[in-house]
């Protein structure tokens, strides 16, 4: 029996991380073949989400919950509409093909198996992310992305920049996922529902609502972080340190992707309003401009791509910004066609570092007759690129164009920055395509040759699928585009992308303004990298750099703080932990009126009928005489050995006291606690002179013993005061009533112990184990130092 779609979905979006954990095991057994066996896994996901698209394109979605905090209310929900199931079938689908190249590319590396299981939960991650439907699992699988980005870019960790480059993702990231928590709990609470197929159905709930600006701020903040809008985008070029599969799933399919596909989701619970229209528009085209220019000024091959990452993910959120039927499509589109060209890109990126030695383009040419598949596989990922005739890339251009042309000169602004930066990502493109492969011959490291052909299945069959796809404009429109756009609008889109031209129509004028700027690009594009570089220096301060001010500052100051508060004078920390104590005696008592029961009231009359004497027995009197003893002993005493058995006394007589007072387990539990207080204190004190003296200056007898008094002075206020009010029996009843039959124990104290607190009972074992532990490597560490000592 075959699964259900709705258990598949369930299925793709949590089998990558089990198939992360045993990825390990799967390399020490298939060895070299580990990578084509662990691509079957985004490949079955692949085969399973291609069971949704028959109901997407039915005009249905897809459901799917698993159980998760039902006591909350809370499941583990799952949505397929046509935006998801397009994004998650770009994963799966270039997720197959990074697990074959990083099988290729990292062969004979020690951690290749770490590194597999690390691209598995990445890919998971993000498959999550877009296929969540609940906003606490959509945050959950977005902190996810960050963290596994952060193991994948730091991955040769015995680098200093690599370590960097994944310690800035991490907290670029983790600022906009903390946003992001934020703006999900206030959007939950202002709709009353954790599931977004559900929020969408309540139409103008959030818009409408007094928190919208906030609102708008954190979603629109989660996504700029993830990606890489202006000022936020430093991390990115940074992140290339990561191995070059990283680099192309990264770039194309997954982490940069996850704030589009946010704002995308987000469209129609917060888009359509001034604000969200011209905070994307002009920061989509200031990162647009910004990107396109900073790839012209690089010459890594994997830095150019990085830059023209940043450009492409401004333009995809100046479109949803824009937001009309035609501009959504436009985001549907070229985000098909950029995830196909650059993924395809990078892999070639990588298969000449691999294979020549080098990334830069300054120190390459010449390649396409000793690397002709991979020169193929980058002219056919340029072409779509470029945006010409028979590509995505062209009929995304082409949607763009059309949702700005319009007599309005706010639109024509927008038109003529996406020309501009079109032109400057067409230049950068035929950059990467001509500049490594043709002309003359440039020696290099290594004796360049053709990849391995795990290392070419991916960058071909991607730079080829741009162009089937191009070619294919009927099956675009329905199965593609249009699904996509409705998903986003919550309205019937139809497209209608065509491989007619018409000369007529401006926008076949406006592709033809792009190519022939961008052929102009391509020609002076060493004049420009020169006047670039000149003004880059002439700027001074960059936004690496004051990440890097910032994060000196904060160690600065986390140092400072820490030399402050941990000096390593115990006497010190012992002061200010009972200082602390009083305040938090006192203060709660002072400001809620905690001291009015001390006044008489009428029916007692004065103060001697409140200060009566307990009616105690002889034996009891002299108990508490023994512990007044105890304590005695301590203050006076003259040496550490008398100090600690009187401490021993005053505690056994406290022990004896829970015994009389009827708390026998109680009374065994402080009697323990005093053998073992005074055993221990006498061990560890052994080294010390126990006979020895302490001298104690007036001032530090005044200090301990003020606050000693007070802070005893408000233990026992704080208990007349529970003790003078009106007992709630209800906590005590319930233990009570379910001890025996919930938790079958009929000692009731034990039961609160291991049962009713025993996650409290853990932790405490868990601190007296680890300081155990730590008090043993101590007296090891101590005992070798001792041993090495002449």
């Amino acid at each position: 029996m075959g699964l259900s779609v709705d258990a598949s979905i369930a299925l793709a979006a949590l089998a990558p991380f089990l198939a992360a954990l045993l990825t390990p095991f799967v390399h020490s057994l298939a060895g070299r073949y580990s990578g084509w066996i662990l691509a079957l896994v985004p490949a079955g996901i692949f085969a399973l989400l291609l069971g949704a698209v028959g109901p997407v394109l039915a005009g249905g979605s897809i459901s799917a919950a698993i159980g998760w905090v039902p006591s909350y209310g809370l499941t583990l929900a799952f949505f397929v509409d046509g935006l998801s199931l397009i994004f998650a079938l770009t994963i799966a689908c270039i997720g197959t093909l990074i697990v074959l190249y990083s099988g290729a590319y990292l062969k004979g590396h020690p951690h290749k198996g770490r590194f597999l299981a690390f691209i598995l939960a990445f890919m998971g991650s993000m498959l999550g992310l877009v296929l969540a439907d609940n906003m606490l699992a959509l945050f959950m699988f977005w902190e996810a992305t960050s963290i596994t980005s952060f193991l994948l870019i730091g991955f040769d960790h015995n680098r200093q920049a690599a370590r960097r480059g994944a310690i800035q993702a991490l907290v670029i990231t983790n600022i906009g996922g903390m946003c992001l928590l934020v703006g999900v709990i206030l959007a939950q609470h202002v709709s009353g529902t954790w599931l977004l197929s559900e929020m969408r159905g309540l139409e103008g709930v959030l818009v409408e609502s007094g928190v919208y600006g906030l609102l708008l701020a954190l979603f629109v903040g989660a996504a700029f972080t993830k990606s890489a809008q202006f000022p936020l985008h430093f991390w990115l070029p940074n992140a290339m340190e990561a191995p070059t599969p990283v680099s192309a799933f990264l770039h194309s399919a997954t982490m940069v992707q996850a704030g589009v596909y946010l704002l995308a989701r987000m469209t129609p619970l917060l888009g359509g309003t001034e604000a969200w229209t011209g905070i994307l528009v002009v920061f989509g085209g200031v990162t647009l401009i910004w990107g396109a220019l900073g790839a012209l000024r690089e010459t890594d091959l994997k830095q150019i791509l990085a830059q023209t990452t940043i450009a492409s993910l401004g333009l995809l959120v100046l479109l949803i910004g824009l937001g009309s039927k035609a501009a959504i499509a436009a985001v549907i589109a070229y985000f098909v066609a950029h995830a196909c060209y650059k993924a395809a890109l990078f892999m070639v990126a990588g298969a000449v570092d691999h294979e020549a030695g080098t990334r830069e383009i300054t120190a390459l040419g010449g390649l396409a007759d000793k690397m002709p598949a991979t020169f193929i596989a980058a002219a056919f990922a340029a072409l779509s690129m470029v945006g010409l005739p028979l590509t995505v890339g062209y009929f995304a251009k082409e949607e763009m164009y059309l949702a700005v042309v319009s007599g309005d000169w706010k639109m024509l602004l927008v038109l003529a920055v996406m020309v501009i930066g079109n032109a400057l990502l067409a230049g950068v493109a035929l950059v990467v395509a001509i500049k490594p492969f043709l002309g003359d011959a440039v020696p290099t490291p290594k004796t360049a040759h053709e990849a391995p052909i795990a290392m070419l299945i991916g960058p071909v069959l991607l730079g080829g699928l741009g162009i089937v796809a191009g070619i294919l404009p009927d099956w675009l429109n329905h199965d593609v585009l249009a699904p996509g756009a409705t998903a986003i609008l919550g309205e019937a889109v139809e497209t209608h992308v065509t491989l007619a031209v018409d000369l007529a129509s401006p926008l076949i004028w406006l592709s033809a303004l792009t190519w022939l700027l961008g052929i102009a690009v391509f020609r002076q594009a060493h004049a420009i990298r020169a006047v670039l570089r000149r003004l880059s220096a002439g700027l001074g301060w960059t936004a690496d750099q004051v990440f890097d001010a910032a994060m000196f500052g904060l160690i600065r100051f986390s140092a400072a703080v820490t030399r402050l508060l941990h000096h390593g004078k115990l006497e010190f920390y012992l002061v200010l932990v009972f200082a602390t104590l009083a305040v938090a005696l006192f203060g709660p008592m002072l400001a809620l009126g905690g001291f009015d029961w001390m006044v008489p009231t009428a029916e007692l009359g004065d103060w001697s009928k409140r200060l009566v004497l307990p009616d105690l027995r002889p034996y009891e009197w002299g108990v508490i005489a023994l512990a007044v003893f105890g304590l005695m002993a301590v203050l006076i005493a003259r040496s550490r050995l008398i100090a600690i058995l009187s401490l021993g006394i005053q505690g056994t007589a406290l022990a004896l006291i829970f015994l009389l007072f009827g708390a026998p387990d109680l009374a065994f539990t402080q009697l323990m606690v005093e053998v073992l207080s005074v055993v221990i204190l006498t061990i560890v004190m052994t080294n010390l002179r126990l006979d020895a003296r302490d001298h104690r200056p007036f001032e530090d007898w005044a200090r301990d013993g003020t606050l000693a008094v007070v802070c005893g002075a408000g233990v026992s206020l704080l208990l007349m005061q529970i003790l003078s009010g009106t007992l709630d029996t209800r906590l005590s009843d319930f233990f009570t009533a379910t001890s025996v039959p919930i938790a079958h124990g009929a000692n009731i104290v034990n039961v609160i112990l291991v049962d009713y607190r025993g996650f409290d009972t853990l932790g405490e074992i868990s601190v007296v184990m680890g300081a155990g532990i730590a008090i043993l490597a101590l007296l090891r560490r101590r005992r070798k130092a001792e041993g090495a000592a002449p």
